[in-house]
């Protein structure tokens, strides 16, 4: 089995990857009527303000790109917001504000301000500190959903990776699994982060794409429930669609998702698709 140097899992930016081609448990109390409030909270979100994270990553700005285009509103967190008002579309309907995920969910809540929903495509850059991976994607996202809590949003989406659970989906010597592990141990700080999340109460939808393309779309969106995928690629920009979809669907609250893209798969709507997925 071969590894060619091509996209990264959202985790990665400056590293990149391709795939060969081929829970904590929530109370009963939560799960009743979830679909009921979900529909509701979808019909409220609907050309509503969405706080991104991560907002000028590869992935990140084609997520602000597509919200703008559906008639939502975008409050763009970045690390540096004079850089970011030069990659980010000038469009009126988009404010960017400082927010670094590291820095605590207190100024995290600042940034959120009056969103009412959040979308998550942060991710670490490689680097010397073996820690980044936990800073980032572990505690970062914590820190995230803890702002959540503070300012109100029950709406969060997390763009996370496929093979997170790879130790326990008998994928332990998969080279991707290995490879992206090296790095801190960036899909075990990954699966930490999502568990946190699901027992957090928020109404989630995780999203686990497998190695992403920079290039355009190229086949359908096959999607699959939890720990199914463990390998395969999909462009950057069917990720931001699954994404902003998913604030439009309630069939996608409560779920995990892993997402890859095939020239064979059938097209199906995402009501389809986020539908055949259960809630876990």
């Amino acid at each position: 089995m071969s590894l060619l140097l091509r996209n990264p899992f959202p985790l990665l930016h400056s590293i990149s990857l391709n795939f060969p081609k081929h829970q904590h448990k929530r109370c009963t109390a939560m799960m009743e009527g979830s679909k009921v409030e979900a529909t509701d909270e979808m019909k409220k979100l609907e050309g509503k303000k969405v706080f991104v994270a991560g907002a000028t990553g590869m992935t990140g700005k084609k997520i602000v790109d597509q919200l703008l285009s559906k008639g939502f509103q975008v409050r763009a967190g970045v690390r540096d917001v004079e850089s970011a008002k030069s990659s980010l579309s000038s469009n009126q309907n988009i404010q960017i504000v400082k927010a670094d995920v590291t820095e605590g969910s207190e100024k995290l809540a600042e940034a959120i301000g009056d969103a009412e929903a959040v979308i998550c495509a942060t991710g670490f850059r490689p680097s010397l500190d073996l820690f980044a991976p936990w800073k980032v994607d572990n505690f970062g996202t914590v820190n995230l959903v803890d702002a959540c809590r503070t300012v109100g949003v029950n709406r969060f989406i997390l763009v996370s990776s496929i093979l997170v659970n790879g130790a326990a989906m008998g994928q332990i010597l998969n080279p991707a699994y290995i490879v992206l592990n090296i790095f801190g141990l960036t899909l075990i700080a990954k699966l930490q982060a999502e568990k946190y999340i699901r027992s957090s109460g928020i109404n989630f939808t995780i999203i686990r794409p497998g190695g992403l393309r920079n290039d355009p779309p190229s086949g359908s969106i096959a999607m699959e429930s939890e720990d199914t995928l463990f390998e395969g690629s999909i462009s950057r920009e069917q990720v931001a669609e699954v994404a902003v979809e998913a604030l439009r669907h309630p069939e996608a609250s409560y779920k995990v998702v892993e997402i890859v893209s095939r020239t064979e798969a059938p097209k199906h709507s995402f009501a389809e698709m986020f539908g055949h997925i259960k809630q876990g």
